[in-house]
């Protein structure tokens, strides 16, 4: 126990140290594609995965979850859209296992909106509109994810890093260049499951760059808008804690409820535990497990106070359900969100598949 708690310990300092430093001139929401959640499983549970997450997905959410697998390699794949399908949302990972105590990881996400018409070329030269002058572009957003993971001489231990790179475009006009790291820890006590994941442990830095011709700028102008200039954007730390337990019903059933808190450390947010610098942001999800054959997911989070049509002010929340099924060594995972009126979810219906491949002999 005590390792866990000098590895918790780490992260809270690291995150508190770089928002110390960097609080004043960070915006509040950054990379905000990298906190959309992936993998059906995870969206059921209202995203409390960072104890429970044991396969490929832990690239994303805690890469000490990587130490679980029992396979040589596991594939995961995820699409997802919304707004009508204008925007779109991808995940793809694999897993390798590089011997008994060490697993890597590579993971790509992709959110983009495509087909955008580009209209600044409307107008000709001689104030003639033209539509055959219109083209269209791509504002998209990517991130790499290299993880690692690895047990050590300590039962109920595993630990593990990110290395992201970030690379979003807006078309031709503009492109950036990111970096960070994250790193996470779980362990296990009993039936007791704990853990700890720091998002952008260091910070993640991405590099603007634009590029606009005349005319592009004469445009913005006449439409008052900003010509923007070079800059570097910074994406503050995160540190979310969770907590779980195994129950046992029998001998083919099983339930797992676990809780979690983000941990912001950028003031005050509308989550359900405003504060000033830290804001606390919990959400739970339990999963209920038939002879590791048949799942059924829920979780509620995203607990927020908004002003109603009546003008009054009112808590919300996110309720969140999904079912599972896995086959030998495929498994395919539903998750439906965004239930009710009251609900802001990005998403409505998700699929996720995984393929475990060569798995070892127990």
């Amino acid at each position: 126990m005590k390792y866990f708690i000098f590895s918790l310990s780490f992260l809270v300092f690291s995150a508190g140290f770089i928002v110390k430093v960097q609080g004043q001139i960070a915006p509040k929401y950054s990379n905000e594609f990298l906190s959309l959640g992936v993998g059906a499983r995870a969206l059921g549970m209202a995203n409390a995965q960072v104890g429970a997450v044991n396969d490929v997905t832990a690239g994303y959410w805690n890469p000490a979850g990587l130490g679980q697998i029992q396979n040589n390699l596991q594939v995961a794949l995820m699409h997802s859209e919304y707004f009508a399908g204008i925007a779109k949302y991808d995940y793809a990972a694999v897993a390798a296992r590089l011997n008994p105590k060490s697993v890597a990881a590579f993971s790509v996400i992709r959110f983009g909106v495509d087909d955008i018409p580009n209209t600044t070329e409307l107008i000709d030269a001689n104030g003639n509109i033209d539509y055959d002058r219109v083209t269209s572009f791509s504002a998209a957003d990517y991130g790499f994810i290299f993880s690692y993971a690895r047990q050590p001489d300590v039962e109920g231990l595993r630990y593990g890093g990110n290395v992201k790179i970030i690379y979003r475009n807006v078309g031709e006009f503009a492109r950036a260049w990111g970096f960070g790291l994250d790193a996470g820890v779980q362990f296990d006590r009993g039936n007791w499951r704990f853990a700890a994941m720091g998002r952008d442990v260091t910070s993640t830095f991405n590099a603007w760059s634009f590029s606009l011709d005349e005319r592009t700028k004469e445009v913005f102008q006449q439409t008052g808008n900003e010509i923007p200039n070079n800059s570097l954007e910074v994406t503050l730390p995160k540190l979310i804690l969770a907590a779980g337990r195994q129950f046992k019903m029998g001998e083919k059933f099983s339930a797992y409820p676990e809780i979690n808190f983000d941990l912001t450390f950028d003031g005050k947010r509308n989550v359900l535990v405003k504060g000033d610098p830290i804001s606390i942001d919990p959400h739970l999800g339990v999963e209920f497990a038939y002879s590791d054959f048949i799942f059924v997911r829920g979780g509620v989070g995203n607990v927020q106070q908004v002003t109603n049509i009546d003008n009054e002010l009112v808590t919300t929340f996110q309720p969140n359900v999904g079912i599972g099924l896995r086959i030998k060594n495929f498994r395919i995972d539903y998750a439906l969100t965004d239930i009710g009126d009251q609900s802001i979810a990005l998403y409505s219906n998700v699929f996720s598949l995984r393929f475990d491949l060569n798995k070892k002999e127990k």
